[in-house]
């Protein structure tokens, strides 16, 4: 079979240069796809200082002095993995933190798997984050933390925020984290309670398999998300760096994990269907959230091209807490550029670590 493409190989001489160039392209991609190994990523050198079930606390090895006395924990959504945020040197949210004196940490969720489909909300705020932020404070000697939830885990935090308001919580940075789930455009077509059956999901599946989340992501623009990076790749293949980044971004976007059923059940029935965050209706473990008892100084970042969290569920947030020293910024990119790719290098990091910098003294 090689030869024969070898010699087939040897007629794309008769054909114009352009179409020389396409082959090349073409079977440039198909090595990418099929015979290049998978990049490294999560680089930025940690030791794990706890664990609880699949989770683990990373706390990231300073590369100089730290300038900062108040330490940073980074809380991720429970689908994907938080490498995101520490996807390549060069291109890392937790590289460019540490080299600017913070002290960071991270709250990996690792894995789930089926004997995991108990666990709620009520669960991952009081068992896990509320326990990863007392390691930290005990870990790092600080009288204070700083908080920094991405996506759903920017919500998360808001709740365990709100629901801990005696916390020396300094800082909360919500990076693309929705509130207000009101407006939640094709999402809400999809999961609308007349058409989704989502007690039938979960009781069938158990946990929710990360292929279903990401062709739920993926059908808000179908043409775009399924068949766009491959169309991409075939015409920029010769380009390396583009490669390299291409190859990193679909990694993480293939690199899902389960989504608990029952958290899943809370997620959709609880926000998405019911809204119940910022109209003060949700409870956990039988308290009441009301955001009005954050009191924390907050950042809050959306970015104008997200198709997940669109500006106006993050920007719902700002009218909700009772804190004096609230910023809202809204970053011309996207949901996941917000912390990978040129536009978070040179914005996004920068609007986090100068912020932050201010208030970590």
């Amino acid at each position: 079979m090689a030869t024969m493409w070898k010699e087939w190989e040897k007629t794309l001489n008769f054909y114009p240069e352009e179409y020389r160039n396409a082959y090349s392209r073409a079977k440039k991609a198909g090595e990418v796809l099929w015979r290049e190994p998978d990049p490294q990523v999560g680089q930025t050198p940690k030791e794990v200082i706890w664990t609880k079930n699949k989770a683990k606390l990373y706390r990231y090895v300073p590369k100089k002095e730290q300038t900062h006395r108040v330490p940073l924990l980074l809380i991720y959504a429970l689908i994907n993995k938080p490498y995101i945020m520490d996807l390549t040197p060069g291109n890392s949210l937790v590289e460019y933190l540490v080299g600017r004196g913070f002290d960071v940490y991270m709250l990996d969720w690792g894995e789930f798997g089926p004997e995991d489909s108990h666990l709620k909300f009520d669960d991952i705020v009081f068992d896990y984050i509320a326990k990863a932020v007392k390691k930290v404070l005990r870990h790092s000697k600080s009288e204070d933390i700083s908080l920094l939830g991405y996506c759903m885990g920017g919500t998360l935090t808001s709740i365990y925020a709100a629901l801990h308001p005696n916390m020396p919580i300094r800082n909360l940075i919500f990076l693309t984290s929705p509130f207000d789930f009101s407006e939640t455009g094709l999402y809400g077509k999809f999961l609308d309670e007349r058409y989704f059956n989502l007690d039938k999901a979960v009781d069938t599946l158990g946990n929710i398999p990360p292929e279903m989340i990401d062709f739920g992501n993926k059908m808000l623009k179908p043409i775009t998300n399924f068949f766009g990076p491959y169309v991409t790749l075939v015409d920029r293949s010769d380009n390396q760096r583009f490669v390299e980044s291409w190859k990193l971004v679909q990694k993480w976007v293939g690199d899902g994990i389960q989504f608990p059923g029952e958290a899943y059940r809370q997620w959709i029935g609880e926000f998405y269907q019911k809204n119940k965050l910022v109209k003060g209706e949700l409870t956990i473990r039988g308290r009441q959230v009301n955001l009005s008892d954050i009191r924390a100084n907050m950042l809050n970042i959306s970015a104008s091209r997200d198709h997940i969290a669109a500006p106006c569920q993050v920007e719902a947030l700002m009218d909700r807490v009772s804190s004096t020293d609230k910023e809202y910024v809204c970053i011309p990119t996207g949901h996941m550029s917000i912390v990978y790719g040129p536009t978070a290098v040179k914005t996004t990091y920068p609007t986090i670590g100068d912020w932050l910098e201010k208030r970590s003294h």
